[in-house]
């Protein structure tokens, strides 16, 4: 074989071997930035990479709050629960292809391959009212009566209050229902029901589930009349109760008075 069929020869393999190399390299791209969900059905017990996904998507999201381990224990259960409320879809803490589709959509741009598999969703100090990203007080009261809040707003503060404050005096109900409104009122928390109820770290009852149960008919009167303007906490947005609070931070907070078992603050 002459020297120029030898050159050609050379540069032709070596062409080819580029191209290889390339495509080669885009379907690692690729395969890096496909998601790992599968298509079978994600239920509490269930273990695996898609789970590791699915726990990092609502970790992104802020629902899910523990180790990104693979493990679909209680804590990714009442994630889930949390996310089909939040986007009105049948609350059973199963994922399917429903939850999954809707999870992905509210998801795009989430890398799977990130660092922990997800981040975002950091919780706020423990203690019975929570913390918010700021610490300025509330200037408004919960002074509610004719604002536009829907049927799915005055359920979910009922269940809020049922949960947070069953078996506490009357007063000590109402004063809860006005916390939550009181928060909406101020530009240091989320200007909505379901963005108060639903901050990470805010509500022991969403943490453990009692959000939701099915609340009392003294609960949903507790939640009229602070939607009519009763605020017995004296415009707090904070509350806690001093036998269980773990956190100093809530300890804190400047205190307004104590009603039943919590002392609500500022």
């Amino acid at each position: 074989m002459s020297r120029k069929w030898r050159w050609l020869v050379a540069a032709f393999a070596l062409m080819f071997a580029v191209l290889y190399v390339s495509v080669d390299s885009m379907q690692f791209i690729s395969k890096k930035e496909e998601s790992v969900f599968t298509t079978r059905k994600l239920v509490r017990g269930s273990q695996g990479t898609d789970v590791r996904e699915l726990q990092g998507r609502l970790k992104h999201l802020g629902y899910y709050k523990g180790r990104i381990d693979g493990d679909f224990g209680w804590g990714t259960y009442w994630a889930v629960r949390n996310f089909q409320y939040k986007f009105g879809m049948k609350i059973d803490g199963i994922v399917g292809d429903n939850t999954r589709t809707r999870l992905v959509r509210a998801t795009r741009g989430y890398n799977p391959w990130a660092a922990g598999g997800g981040g975002g969703g950091a919780a706020a100090p423990k203690g019975g009212g929570g913390a918010p990203k700021a610490t300025a007080p509330a200037t408004k009261s919960a002074a509610y009566a004719g604002k536009n809040l829907s049927g799915n707003d005055l359920k979910l503060l009922a269940n809020a209050v049922y949960g947070e404050a069953r078996g506490e005096p009357y007063i000590g109900q109402v004063a809860i229902a006005a916390v939550i409104l009181n928060r909406i009122d101020n530009p240091n928390f989320p200007n909505t029901v379901p963005g108060v109820i639903f901050q990470p770290g805010a509500f022991t009852a969403v943490a453990d589930g009692q959000i939701w149960l099915s609340p009392n008919a003294q609960a949903m009167k507790a939640v009229q009349d602070a939607i009519k303007g009763w605020d017995p906490s004296s415009s707090a947005i904070y509350y806690f109760n001093p036998a269980t609070a773990t956190s100093k931070w809530i300890w804190s907070r400047p205190q307004i008075k104590r009603i039943g078992q919590h002392i609500f603050c500022r």
